[in-house]
């Protein structure tokens, strides 16, 4: 079972519960393999060995054999308990951290993710480990249900608003893995992704020390930083483009037509208004579907991401 790892059907294995999870599918698999194989070809057999040869044929009666009948119900079951307690058993590990598992939080919103350490440091879309240690997350979610997903640690969990779920991994080796969202959470899901960087422990510890914005960065450099970790760039170009939401290219001082008929000059009070309270003012021709969570920024962050935006001409 150890060979089949890591085939084409499935991704690198990078957590301790992977190969466990593996074996597990692989034993399943191959059951399913012999049992289409053997049903196949009794099927073909049947159909060959006892076919009507002649159009006044009559077959004989068949009796039954309580033997096969027997087979057929004991052995069904004999592999599904089989399934079931190996199964429950990698469940309940998969499912219960160790008590000293360093524990992470994370928010999911429409549409990215933003994890939180215990020292104060907030991070977008990258979710930093350390390799060799076990990681819990407690998740939360602002607004609908997300479903946090890496396929190489073979852990997924749903996260939803107002309650609390968790997981727990402990990654194998450095790299990158992939976040998916695997909930349907509105338009930009599928862009709903994020980055499990796993350092060395001794390069972990050195990162989270100086992983906090400076205070003495620029406001433009911090809103360029917000713009991509914040995943705004998923509704709004800089290039003039359009998607979801209006470009923020030559947005700054120009005349906005909202829904209702009316009109503004996009200055900063505007600016301020759109990202704070995103339904107060809905531009014609775009959809109403920004949601409320950058509420959550805080002032130099807001100012940030207005300077950023004064900028795109």
């Amino acid at each position: 079972m150890i060979l089949l790892q890591n085939t084409a059907w499935l991704p690198e294995a990078a957590s301790t519960v992977a190969p466990e999870v593996d074996r597990l599918f692989h034993f399943w698999a191959l059951v399913s393999a012999l049992l289409l194989i053997g049903v196949v070809g009794a099927m073909t057999f049947f159909v060959v060995r006892y076919r009507r040869r002649h159009r006044d044929e009559v077959p004989a009666p068949v009796k039954e054999k309580k033997s096969i009948e027997l087979a057929w119900i004991v052995v069904p079951t004999i592999l599904v308990m089989i399934v079931f307690v190996w199964g429950f058993r990698v469940f309940i590990k998969m499912y219960t951290a160790p008590p000293d598992a360093y524990e992470i939080l994370v928010h999911g919103y429409q549409w990215y993710w933003e994890f939180e350490y215990p020292n104060g440091v907030k991070t977008t879309g990258e979710l930093h480990v350390p390799a060799g240690q076990p990681v819990k997350l407690r998740m939360t979610s602002a607004d609908v249900i997300h479903s946090f997903y890496v396929p190489a640690f073979r852990v997924k969990q749903d996260v939803l608003p107002d309650r609390y779920s968790a997981l727990w991994f402990e990654a194998t080796k450095p790299g990158e893995y992939t976040v998916f969202c695997t909930e349907y959470c509105g338009t930009q899901h599928a862009g709903m992704l994020a980055k499990v960087i796993v350092h060395p422990r001794e390069e972990f510890e050195q990162w989270l020390e100086s992983a906090g914005i400076p205070e003495d960065m620029p406001l433009a450099e911090l809103g360029a930083r917000l713009y991509r970790e914040k995943a705004c760039f998923s509704c709004h170009s800089i290039d003039g483009s359009r998607l979801v939401g209006p470009s923020f290219k030559g947005l700054y001082g120009s005349t906005r037509t909202f829904e209702d008929g009316t009109t503004a000059v996009a200055d900063e009070n505007y600016l301020r208004e759109s990202i704070l309270q995103p339904g107060a003012k809905i531009v014609q021709g775009y959809p109403n579907v920004m949601p409320a969570s950058y509420a959550s920024l805080s002032e130099r962050e807001v100012a940030a991401l207005i300077e950023f935006i004064k900028q795109q001409q």
